[in-house]
């Protein structure tokens, strides 16, 4: 299966591509600090260099997430944030921006919500996709189906663990990149990228065309230098969401987080 031609995740790749550069995808907590303040913060990821932005949807209980994207989705639940709110920010950044968006959330909220309504509301606010953290692959064709009825790309996990199977049903359920799971465990910051992400590079490459992106753990330039040879993007989030927690109350954490992604984005070189 191919990236729809018509989606912002699909472009932004086939430019990367056709101007030999990789991406920098950043995550970032929806609602920390606050609903009203997380335009604002995208607006400086996107400054700093960021090429794609994944809006997390905070949850009560999220098994992917290591301790600090858990803190931040208690501080954005005690803001008020929900999923509903979630498509109004996003709403919000569409209006004056064209950043690919990609909703990262869990399938409990989704399936509270409504599978069929999510779609149809994700596309009027200007979403590109999903990536649904928990959901299984093997039982993913309801989803997949609602979401593509809508024009939006879904997204799927490959980890150091996934059987040969997994990552042939990820490769045929994905359109717009495939994320890998750079090791097991939950998301964080590391001092050192795991042995474990060239295997799965080439594991997944046998079974599709799809653009690769890696995260979980990638918090300096040089894990983007190390990895931007490998697949098409890199994704940081942890390090990100921590920058926000310790600037929450700091008038420049709009300009901190602007260097800190355009610092990111120079482990790329000159092609960045």
């Amino acid at each position: 299966m191919t990236a729809f031609p018509t989606t912002r995740i699909g472009r932004l790749f086939d430019n990367l591509k056709k101007t030999g550069r990789k991406g920098l995808i950043a995550y970032l907590t929806v609602g920390d600090p606050s609903p009203e303040r997380t335009p604002a913060l995208v607006e400086a990821l996107v400054r700093g260099g960021a090429d794609f932005i994944e809006l997390g949807v905070p949850f009560s209980d999220p098994i992917a997430d290591g301790p600090v994207i858990q803190a931040a989705g208690e501080r954005a639940l005690k803001a008020g944030t929900t999923l509903k709110r979630v498509l109004a920010v996003a709403a919000e950044i569409r209006r004056s921006s064209e950043v690919p968006l990609l909703l990262f959330t869990y399938l409990n909220p989704v399936v509270r919500y409504g599978l069929e309504r999510l779609a149809q509301d994700a596309a009027a606010a200007g979403i590109d996709g999903c990536l649904l953290t928990d959901a299984s692959v093997e039982e993913a064709g309801e989803y997949v189906a609602a979401m593509h009825r809508h024009g939006l790309d879904t997204v799927f996990l490959a980890a150091p663990t996934s059987t040969e199977r997994r990552l042939k049903l990820v490769a045929q359920y994905s359109t717009g990149f495939v994320y890998l799971v750079s090791r097991t465990g939950v998301t964080g910051e590391r001092d050192s990228l795991s042995n474990a992400v060239a295997p799965l590079v080439a594991a997944v490459r046998a079974v599709t065309d799809l653009p690769l992106a890696v995260g979980f753990g990638i918090s300096k330039p040089e894990h983007v230098a190390e990895l931007g040879r490998q697949v098409e993007a890199v994704v940081v989030g942890s390090a990100i969401v921590r920058l926000i927690e310790r600037n929450a109350e700091n008038a420049s954490l709009e300009i901190q987080l602007e260097s800190f992604v355009r610092e990111l984005k120079h482990g790329f070189g000159a092609h960045a």
